[in-house]
């Protein structure tokens, strides 16, 4: 049984790998050039560098490098997406369309968007989380120049159906946005065949460092880019100006690398400790309630609820167990979380929530050690209350 703090927190944040650390580490010193100086050996080796890492990340979600632009992380890229198509296409039409459970980076620049006249509309889900595609369809119209549905939730794991999202998107002329966020590593995704234009990820969710991410923007004819947030140098086929974070990106096409070759395997083991967990649970506790669908669901996820528990005092009494809620508190703040909302999943009856997000270095202890001290905080929580 294990008897250290256990971490399973991995949708907030994940490790560095050793081995992504060690591809990262010459490029803080002994290589330390700018990759965008062309006129000596240290800006070409950083340029080379950039450019492998570049063709891991594309790799990964079947792209073609030239289709990567690297960015400071998901939030960024989002931004990037979303204002910069809107921004380059405003002619052709002034409505975008998103879904109630999206991350806040996306839902916070569309609620900005439609202070300065775009038409935003904001699509629903169904208990289990997954997008109401007959809603969707019907908001979608030939007006409809944007659609950003994310890949997961990173609450409740759910894995939206992104080829039928962007059937309907393009049916009407539309592109297709998505957040990959919390996806991309875990399962598998092909930009081709699920018809996906633009793709946002980050490396801190994938063993890579913090602070570095890229954005997917496919190649069209004629040219689409998103128009430019930042200003300066013209870096990044003139999306995304700055002297690029060599490192970081040597380091995001590592653990982009790392996570295409082992994402199988690993999956697998962490689906299986994952449902371990709940089986541990269920046996053990009544009033346990899953949050959104089991059958399409991010492998590491489980978000459950405790029917008799008030969340916080909940949190505050596992201790040693690295968990968040996104339940009656979203993190920082005492507003309900909107993805609990969305699914009808708050209320005086809803209990607390735990969302329980397990990793490459969770062990069977580790699940074992979980389970135990959820069952004794909840059950010593139930009869006091």
């Amino acid at each position: 049984m294990s008897t250290r703090p256990v971490y399973l927190d991995y949708h907030a944040t994940t490790p560095v790998d050793a081995r992504v650390l060690d591809a990262m580490l010459p490029y803080f010193t002994e290589r330390f050039g700018n990759p965008h100086s062309r006129q000596h050996a240290w800006g070409w080796d950083a340029e080379k560098a950039v450019d492998a890492a570049r063709e891991q990340v594309a790799a990964l979600i079947n792209a073609s490098p030239s289709e990567i632009i690297f960015t400071g992380g998901a939030t960024e890229s989002n931004n990037l997406a979303i204002k910069g198509i809107v921004s380059r296409l405003r002619e052709r039409g002034s409505r975008v369309v998103t879904v109630a459970s999206e991350h806040k980076s996306v839902l916070d620049t569309c609620t900005k968007l439609s202070a300065q006249g775009v038409d935003v509309q904001v699509v629903g889900v169904q208990r289990d989380g997954l997008i109401d595609l007959d809603a969707f369809s019907n908001a979608v119209t030939t007006e409809t120049i944007l659609v950003s549905a994310m890949a997961a939730n990173n609450e409740i794991g759910t894995l939206q159906p992104l080829g039928e999202i962007a059937a309907i998107a393009h049916e009407c002329g539309a592109l297709l946005h998505t957040d990959a966020a919390q996806a991309a590593g875990k399962v598998p995704i092909d930009v081709r065949a699920m018809g996906i234009d633009l793709l946002s990820l980050t490396g801190h969710k994938m063993y890579g460092p913090k602070g570095c991410g890229a954005l997917f923007v496919a190649k069209r004819r004629p040219k689409l880019m998103p128009i430019a947030q930042l200003d300066g140098g013209g870096q990044e086929a003139g999306v995304r100006s700055g002297t690029l974070n060599v490192p970081g990106i040597v380091g995001l096409g590592a653990a982009a690398e790392l996570a295409r070759t082992g994402m199988a395997e690993e999956s697998a083991r962490i689906s299986a400790l994952r449902d371990r967990l709940l089986d541990r649970l269920r046996s053990a506790l009544d009033g346990v309630r899953v949050n959104g669908t089991m059958e399409q669901r991010l492998p590491n996820n489980l978000h459950v609820s405790f029917e008799g528990v008030e969340g916080e005092r909940l949190l505050m009494a596992l201790g040693d167990l690295a968990v968040s809620t996104g339940s009656a508190c979203a993190s920082g703040s005492q507003a309900p979380s909107h993805v609990l909302q969305a699914i009808g999943a708050v209320g005086d009856e809803a209990g607390a929530s735990i969302r329980f997000g397990l990793g490459r270095a969770t062990t069977e202890d580790d699940i074992e050690f979980a389970a135990e001290r959820v069952v004794t905080v909840v059950t010593a929580l139930r009869r006091r209350s």
